[in-house]
């Protein structure tokens, strides 16, 4: 398959898909075979060689069922051969030709391209034919292929291999005398066609069913992990199980941040990035919020490991008993698994004034994220009467881009008052003004739209949809530099442009506590973990 930049793919199937386009117009082969050569001469004529059929010269003829199973026979080997070149050996192929100049890959491809049409030939060829034809054809196979591999990657193709095309063209020119039945050999690479097809389709199927089970399940040793903090913390005694400096835990003198997380490791690496980042983090405030399962051993590895000298606070759903009662399940939706999609905790964004009554301002970090810079100056903003500070998405290489890829505005007396094409915002990192919140009464504003989603699907699943309309005209845009998000699926995103960054965001389903991670993003996260740490070390779990 061709790429938007005009590249190959790296599969064989995508190369006879090509062909097959030209085939059908039954003059597959003599378009094929008459294209110019690459130094731009007219193709030599090929040696005179007398016609004779497909079937062979004195050989009696097969009975058509014999044919068909020949055939058969002949298209199962093509199949084979063309199924058994591995991923990795087209990766590298790929990318050696993606390395080398125009020119260079635009006669790789004729190349791949006459490959393609000699194997072709070679299969379709006769058991009683010239048995030198056929060790010629093979010869110039071989030939091919050497070429292809010396010259990928290359400057410049040598013209030793110029040759070795030329002579494959002369030998295809053979095989198109000998072979002249264009309807047979369509009807052969259709059939290849297909068999590839089904196997890319089959590919495919797997490894989004295999993408699903990495990013919904946790490693082992991270369930070890969870296992030994919460019976850790059950042996505790009660008295031993409290933070100190709670009393100081609701000042506004302090820099308060709220995670809302069910992952020990990650919102360990969200602390500890946030205090090392810090220019004083004594007066800062980290308060978690995570479920009841989780909370066990979220507040057995912050007892273990404080975040001194900052303050921190860990609560879990069940102590917010002014939630309503299906809060826990109320956002699971019918054919959504995914887990970003239908966790409560996602949602209690909508409930801050509520889940801290005493705060003015909140930053709000999700827990895939790591803070690199200080970020007290998110407290100096002058929020203009806004009630969220926000980076803006429309400029960035994240998926979501404007209100329109996220809501459904075919009905206008909804949405009369919402721009389709308004920039959306991204969550991650997010500084709130919980007086103007409460002032402007968001929270009914969230209930009026989550109930009228219930009625109708509105907006794709989860939170964000959701806080597009919640804060629309009430976000407060900031610099791109507070927040660079996309590190959970963007390969792209240049070193400068994350480490300028206060705080990164992987967002996406490449987490970078899963093996399934993006390598070059991964040390980012890891230097804010101890490995060394005993109970990271006894469930093995390793940067």
């Amino acid at each position: 398959m061709w790429t938007a930049a005009g590249g190959r793919g790296s599969s064989a199937a995508a190369a006879v898909l090509r062909v097959l386009l030209i085939a059908t117009a039954c003059g597959l082969v003599f378009a094929l075979l008459h294209l110019p050569l690459p130094d731009g001469g007219a193709r030599p004529a090929g040696p005179g060689e007398e016609r004779r059929g497909v079937g062979g010269g004195g050989g009696a003829r097969l009975s058509a069922q014999q044919g068909r199973i020949r055939e058969a026979r002949r298209l199962s080997v093509v199949t084979e051969e063309i199924e058994g070149q591995t991923d990795e050996v087209a990766a590298e192929e790929d990318e050696r030709i993606s390395k080398s100049p125009p020119d260079t890959k635009e006669k790789i491809w004729m190349m791949q391209d006459q490959l393609i049409m000699a194997k072709a030939y070679l299969h379709f060829a006769s058991p009683q034919g010239s048995v030198h034809f056929v060790r010629e054809l093979r010869l110039r196979i071989k030939e091919i292929e050497r070429a292809i591999s010396h010259s990928s990657g290359g400057t410049r193709v040598p013209g030793s291999v110029l040759q070795k095309m030329k002579a494959m063209e002369l030998t295809l020119s053979k095989a198109q005398r000998i072979y002249p039945r264009c309807c047979q050999m369509t009807a052969k690479l259709r059939a290849m066609v297909h068999n590839s097809e089904e196997l890319v389709r089959a590919h495919q199927s797997e490894s989004s069913f295999l993408e699903q089970v990495a990013v919904r399940t946790l490693s082992k040793g991270h369930h070890c992990l969870a296992m030994q903090l919460t019976a850790e913390y059950f042996s505790l005694d009660p008295s031993k199980r409290e933070f100190p400096k709670r009393e100081s835990i609701q000042l506004d003198g302090y820099y308060h941040y709220a995670i809302f997380s069910d992952n020990v490791l990650a919102s360990a690496v969200v602390v500890n990035s946030t205090i090392a980042a810090s220019k004083d983090p004594g007066r800062i405030i980290l308060h978690i919020v995570t479920d009841a399962l989780n909370y066990p051993a979220m507040m057995m590895w912050f007892l273990r490991n404080p975040p001194t000298p900052a303050a921190i606070q860990v609560k879990s759903l069940d102590d917010l008993k002014w939630l309503p009662g299906d809060f826990s399940s109320r956002f699971k939706l019918k054919g959504v698994r995914d887990p970003r999609y239908t966790s409560a905790l996602n949602h209690l964004r909508f409930y801050l004034p509520e889940v801290f009554p005493s705060l003015g301002k909140v930053v709000l970090l999700d827990h895939d994220v790591v803070v690199q810079n200080d970020l007290t100056g998110l407290w100096d903003l002058d929020m203009k009467g806004k009630v969220i500070g926000a980076v803006e998405t429309c400029t960035s290489s994240e998926g979501y881009h404007r209100l329109d890829s996220l809501v459904d505005f075919s009905n206008p007396s909804i949405f009369d008052k919402v721009d389709p094409k308004a920039c959306a915002f991204a969550f991650g990192m997010n500084i709130f003004d919980l007086n103007e919140w409460r002032k402007q009464d968001l929270t009914t504003t969230y209930h009026k739209w989550f109930q009228l989603g219930k009625i109708q699907k509105l907006w794709k699943p989860g939170s964000l949809p959701l806080g597009q309309l919640t804060f629309y005209n009430r976000t407060l845009p900031l610099d791109h530099r507070w927040h660079v998000f996309g590190l959970g699926h963007d390969f792209s995103i240049g070193r400068n442009e994350l480490e300028s960054a206060s705080v990164i965001h992987y967002s996406g389903k490449l987490k970078p506590w899963l093996e399934i991670s993006i390598p070059k993003y991964r040390d980012y996260w890891n230097r804010y973990l101890n490995y060394d740490n005993p109970h990271l070390q006894q469930c093995n779990i390793h940067g």
